[in-house]
């Protein structure tokens, strides 16, 4: 085999199996009546220490903040948050995760956990131990490669310390 061929090969397996990664999440997310954008969302918005403001939501997520509305709108209209107004900005609205949205969240972790252990059940314990060492280190080899994904922000200003939302 000729090494561009294995790494062509290395490539496109990653490609397939993101895409059936995405498959069974959003098959595991349909239940609970949430898009796969609404999720992410309120995924997102249990993150952060305090509520964020939907700008800061926006550029977690790696959109223009209008692209959040409509998002926050359903997730609101689900009674899953509460639009509040900042306190120290009048101007902006902070997104509040109600009672049934960290429920939610809750729940939608516990899904996702699920379509990763179904995708992975193939491989042993030890297996699946390598397979995240191995992954996390190219993550983290490549987190900055390619420029913030978070227009300008961070690691370090994401919140909790946590990696950006995939």
């Amino acid at each position: 085999m000729h090494v561009d061929d294995g790494e062509n090969r290395l490539g496109e397996l990653l490609l397939r199996l993101a895409k059936r990664a995405r498959v069974r999440q959003v098959g595991r997310l349909a239940p609970l009546g949430l898009t796969p954008a609404q999720a992410r969302a309120l995924g997102a918005i249990g993150r952060f220490e305090r509520p964020p403001r939907m700008a800061e939501l926006a550029e977690l997520l790696g959109v223009v903040p209008r692209a959040v509305t409509p998002i926050v709108d359903a997730l609101e209209e689900a009674g899953l948050v509460t639009r509040q107004v900042d306190p120290g900005n009048r101007r902006a609205t902070l997104l509040v995760l109600t009672g049934s949205g960290k429920r939610m969240r809750t729940r939608l972790h516990q899904a996702r956990a699920g379509a990763a252990e179904d995708l992975f059940a193939c491989l042993t314990e030890a297996q699946q131990a390598t397979l995240q060492a191995l992954l996390e280190k190219v993550e983290e080899q490549t987190r900055d490669e390619h420029g913030p994904r978070h227009h300008g922000r961070s690691r370090e200003s994401l919140p909790t310390g946590e990696a950006p939302v995939l």
